[in-house]
């Protein structure tokens, strides 16, 4: 489907440039030059897929264990949740991804852990921990909003913290927080770009590469932005679709 729709644009764009300044052709589906660009530009969705949500899954996991300490009564338990939020939140993706790559091999090296971090990997590491602060807040504020009494109730037929989290509060939580999860996942799509920088085979770098070969700058990113954008489309149908069927399950 999602290439039915690029190959539909790109024939469009095609036909627009026959005349002035334009070079249509790099992308143009019709030549075998334009269908081979543009098969080269597709293979980088597996990767910005992969990528995407191997680094979601984990960026889920980090952050409900930094959550659910940061909302205990204790106060040096839920001192390290609020440091690690606001020292994460406060870095740059951009930075951050370099001090992985090249920066945290060359830490672990010297407490004799000697471990090379590749791209792909990188480029996860960096992506779950920077949006782990922020889902990490998202889950916070899922499970205060479910009433008091769902956990006084849990405590009174015998259920533990553990259990009542489990079975009682995060089922109802992860239906209110699942819009603003959904809006997180489609952030780490559009962060992945910047796994280019160290290398990383996904779509921007196909696309700066065919750049440096095409010298079609204007075709080429276009034709990226219609990538994002069929990928953007593609989870927001599927997350609506996931809320009506939560939302269908919950009303009976």
């Amino acid at each position: 489907m999602k290439n039915l729709c690029l190959l539909a644009a790109l024939t469009l764009l095609a036909g627009c440039g026959s005349g002035g300044n334009w070079g249509w052709y790099v992308i143009d589906p019709t030549t075998p030059k334009g269908m081979s660009n543009i098969t080269f530009l597709l293979n980088g969705f597996g990767a910005t897929i992969l990528l995407s949500v191997i680094a979601a899954v984990l960026s889920m996991v980090i952050g409900l264990m930094v959550a659910l300490p940061g909302m205990s009564s204790n106060r040096w338990i839920r001192l390290p949740s609020r440091i690690y939020i606001e020292f994460i939140r406060a870095i740059p993706l951009l930075p951050m991804l370099f001090w992985v790559f090249y920066g945290l091999p060359v830490v672990l090296k010297s407490i004799g852990i000697s471990v090379s971090i590749d791209a792909f990997w990188g480029a996860i590491i960096t992506l779950a921990i920077s949006d782990s602060a922020f889902t990490a807040e998202i889950y916070r504020s899922g499970i205060q909003s479910i009433a008091r009494g769902q956990t006084e109730a849990a405590k009174t037929i015998g259920l533990t913290y553990s259990q009542t989290m489990r079975y009682v509060i995060l089922p109802q939580a992860i239906r209110r927080i699942l819009p603003p999860l959904a809006n997180q996942f489609i952030y780490i799509v559009k962060m992945s770009a910047f796994a280019s920088v160290i290398g990383m085979q996904e779509l921007t770098r196909r696309a700066n590469e065919l750049v440096v070969t095409e010298y079609r700058p204007l075709e080429i990113y276009t034709l990226l932005i219609l990538e994002y954008l069929v990928l953007v489309l593609i989870i927001s149908f599927f997350v609506r679709w996931l809320e009506r069927k939560m939302g269908a399950d919950e009303s009976r």
